[in-house]
């Protein structure tokens, strides 16, 4: 099984990825400083900084640290930003600076957020002033020792600058009181890193460079130790997937979903920055009507994104007088892509809608659909270079081709290990070195690769396995349907049964419509006992549906 899939994609596409390329992140960036200077390399709310102004700026942010807070190699510096200038910018001066950065969720709550400053030990954290009353709640009782406060509209410019802060606090209210003694602001960060002398630090593919936290979904959520050599691998393998597709120095990436998370990150952050791209950061994305306008302002490459954020744009009228023509590069991830949304996608914009598949575990690529496809494929593609995939059972042995069983991942993109975690290391590391997803899947003679849905998720009627994915897709097809999520709940007689979360497209939808329609698609098992219609459903910070949120109790 293991070399079947290296013929699918060896025309043009490396089976191995060559490691010794780069030293670390740092080094990424710096030949990207070098080739592409004057190039602008990010882009928010109107105002571009350059690959030059990039590595100044970061450097600037690294000295302050090091100079200033008297931070070590090693140490770890929170990061607590949506999409605006000042992510790269600190990131790349942290990871410069040889320490290691620990992505925060903006919307975290008090408690989300002590858990991760105290487990992860950070030492300083750069955060979004709209969220700094809930770090003033718990910063006593974490390592924090000093913070940087920044607001969305420092690096825009004067009198942009001011103009945007002032609408976000004083007529949005979206930046509730708070107090911080002893704070200090990002710009003066920045200048008073540029009074020093920055030192580059003398790191290797061996140092950790992120605690990548995942979402707690199981439980308290856990620091993913990625290394330079995780994400530099992350980046060739899926360099190498995508190279005959994008040019150096001529991509435009629009980037919607938040740079701290892994897709977002790797993806658009990291590869794109490595070829001299631009980096269109959408700090609202659920905003769809401006969304949509800052589209049309760019005749855009490249887009990533998850399935309910494409899904909210093709349900945009504007969104389809939106220029299309350059766009070259669509990947979904981070969820399943359903085949209505893509096969809409591919009809308004006349791109297919690339399916990739990753965790946070894994850097986060692991297997893509190869950039030839042009229409749906249904699965979520081959492993990529230098990558194995074997599904397993419950006991750790490989199942037969085309039966379903776990997920499991080789490859030098798969983390160290859970940050102080042994224990929940060894659960998910088979003997061999594969890491276990916790998804079920299936593989092809040809070795593609077919997500069923999460083990935790999957639904059992009378003994028989029901997968949410496989529901959820078909009731979306429904043209009176814009979300659906599908969850297992009690039953006396059948253990449990499907019950379906919809929000109606058409609000002449009924339950009745909806079952009539299920039982023209599905076995009777599948067949959901119970609909409920809400008006929203609950979603991730990158959009991905919570269906632990629908299996509550009090939902």
């Amino acid at each position: 099984m293991e070399k079947i899939w290296v013929k699918e994609y060896s025309k043009g596409v490396p089976a191995e990825i060559d490691l010794s390329r780069y030293t670390s992140i740092p080094d990424i960036m710096e030949k990207a400083y070098a080739k592409f200077g004057p190039r602008p390399a990010f882009h928010q709310m109107g105002k571009s900084i350059t690959y030059d102004e990039l590595s100044t700026m970061s450097k600037r942010f690294g000295s302050y640290l090091q100079n200033e807070l008297k931070l070590q190699p090693g140490d770890r510096v929170a990061l607590m930003m949506p999409n605006i200038l000042q992510y790269p910018i600190a990131l790349f001066g942290i990871l410069s600076a040889g320490m290691v950065a620990v992505n925060v969720n903006p919307l975290y709550t008090a408690r989300e957020l002590e858990h991760q400053l105290k487990d992860s030990g950070a030492k300083a954290i750069v955060i979004f002033a709209n969220s700094a009353a809930v770090l003033q709640k718990i910063v006593a009782n974490t390592p924090i020792k000093k913070v940087i406060v920044t607001r969305i509209g420092d690096m825009l410019g004067f009198p942009k600058a001011s103009i945007v802060n002032a609408v976000i606090k004083y007529v949005k209210k979206m930046e509730p009181a708070w107090s911080l003694p002893g704070c200090i602001s990002f710009k003066d960060a920045l200048a008073k890193g540029d009074e020093r002398t920055f030192r580059p630090a003398a790191i290797t593919l061996d140092d950790i460079a992120f605690l990548q936290y995942t979402g707690g979904t199981t439980g308290v959520s856990k620091g993913a130790i990625l290394l330079h050599k995780n994400i530099v691998a992350n980046v060739l393998q899926a360099g190498a997937w995508i190279g005959g597709f994008v040019e150096e120095g001529k991509e435009i990436m629009i980037t919607p979903l938040p740079l701290y998370h892994i897709f977002s990150l790797t993806a658009n952050c990291l590869i794109f920055s490595s070829i001299g791209a631009l980096n269109v950061l959408i700090t609202n994305p659920r905003d769809i009507p401006n969304f949509v306008k800052e589209l049309k302002k760019w005749k855009f490459t490249s887009m990533t994104g998850v399935n309910t954020l494409f899904n909210a744009l093709l349900n945009n009228e504007e969104f389809k007088s939106v220029d299309f023509s350059g766009l070259k590069v669509a990947l979904g991830g981070g969820m399943a892509v359903q085949e209505p949304v893509a096969r809409r996608w591919k009809q308004v914009t006349g791109t297919p809608l690339i399916e990739a598949y990753g965790l946070t575990e894994t850097s986060p690529a692991a297997c893509m659909n190869p950039m030839t496809l042009e229409e749906y494929s249904g699965f979520i593609g081959l492993p990529i270079p230098s990558t194995l995939v074997s599904i397993r059972d419950d006991n750790a042995a490989e199942v037969p081709l085309g039966q379903v069983g776990e997920i499991c991942i080789k490859g030098p993109q798969v983390m160290n290990g859970y940050w102080q975690k042994p224990e929940e290391t060894a659960k998910v590391m088979t003997p061999d070195g594969f890491f276990k997803t916790g998804d079920m899947g299936f593989m092809t003679e040809k070795g593609y690769v077919k997500l069923v849905d999460r083990k935790k998720d999957m639904i059992l009627v009378s003994g028989f396995n029901v997968y949410p994915n496989e529901i959820e897709e078909v009731v979306a097809g429904h043209p009176k349907v814009l979300e659906v999520a599908a969850v297992g709940v009690p039953d006396a007689k059948s253990g449990e049964v499907v019950k379906l979360f919809i929000v109606k497209k058409d609000q002449s939808l009924t339950e009745e419509e909806v079952k009539a329609f299920c039982k023209e698609n599905f076995t009777g098992y599948k067949v959901p006992k119970f609909i409920e219609f809400r008006t929203e459903l609950p979603k991730s910070n990158v959009g991905k549906i919570l269906r632990k949120d629908l299996r509550t109790p009090a939902a």
